[in-house]
């Protein structure tokens, strides 16, 4: 197997449901579906045997439904140690058909690497695999926009608002892009600044809301409704 293969495990109680995600991701010459269950314990007894990078899972399922698998997944990878330099595995890319405010925030929370609706898998899952296997937050911007209602009845915003208000015009700016999904260079292209300079808003942004990582970027804009828009 090439090591630089995608590998991926699908969880879902439809069979019929895998064949078409298997189908779909069979397209992406750097994605190999090397396992497939149908509940949620089946997840975790996958994520041992073959160390998937992505585990694409069901949200509704018997046994053991996706949130509680999830849960469970992310407990047994704090206890793991991972090779330096090797690639992050056991990453959980949640499938569902609803948009649950509730169940969107406590997948977020438990540690899911992205959410994505079914409706839209034969056209974003390849992406969605891709970006969560990088490590990365993929949400898709119906989803966001329940994610930030449920984050704000949770949480409340009024903390977060008062920080972000403290940020200069620019810095908010940066950290919308960030949470977007943009990188450095394609930042600095837009703002017409340098990387460098990217680097040093984002430094500052982290000191003084206390954030380093996109996934942390991505909750906090969720919770202001930053990445709301009409797709």
């Amino acid at each position: 197997m090439r090591p630089d293969l995608i590998r991926v495990v699908l969880v879902d109680d439809h069979q019929i449901v895998r064949a078409g995600l298997k189908a779909v991701l069979s397209t992406a010459k750097d994605i190999m579906v090397v396992g497939e269950g149908g509940t949620g314990k089946d997840a975790l007894v996958l994520a041992e045997r073959v160390d998937p990078h992505v585990i694409v899972m069901d949200l509704s399922m018997p046994d053991m439904d996706g949130l509680t698998a999830t849960r469970e997944l992310q407990k047994a990878n704090a206890l793991r140690t991972p090779t330096p330099g090797e690639p992050i595995t056991r990453r959980v890319l949640v499938l569902t058909m609803h948009t649950e405010d509730e169940h969107l925030v406590a997948l977020l929370e438990a540690g899911a690497g992205g959410y994505l609706l079914k409706s839209v898998a034969d056209r974003e899952l390849v992406d969605a695999v891709r970006t969560v296997a990088a490590g990365d937050v993929y949400v898709q911007p119906s989803a966001a926009r329940a994610l930030a209602r449920g984050l704000a009845r949770r949480d409340g915003n009024a903390d977060e608002r008062a920080r972000f208000e403290k940020l200069t015009d620019r810095e908010q700016v940066v950290l919308k892009m960030v949470a977007e999904g943009f990188t450095a260079p394609e930042i600095g292209e837009r703002l017409t600044i340098s990387p460098k300079t990217v680097d040093t808003y984002k430094q500052r942004i982290g000191e003084k809301l206390g954030i380093a990582h996109r996934s942390d970027y991505v909750k906090f804009a969720l919770k202001l409704g930053l990445l709301k828009n009409d797709g």
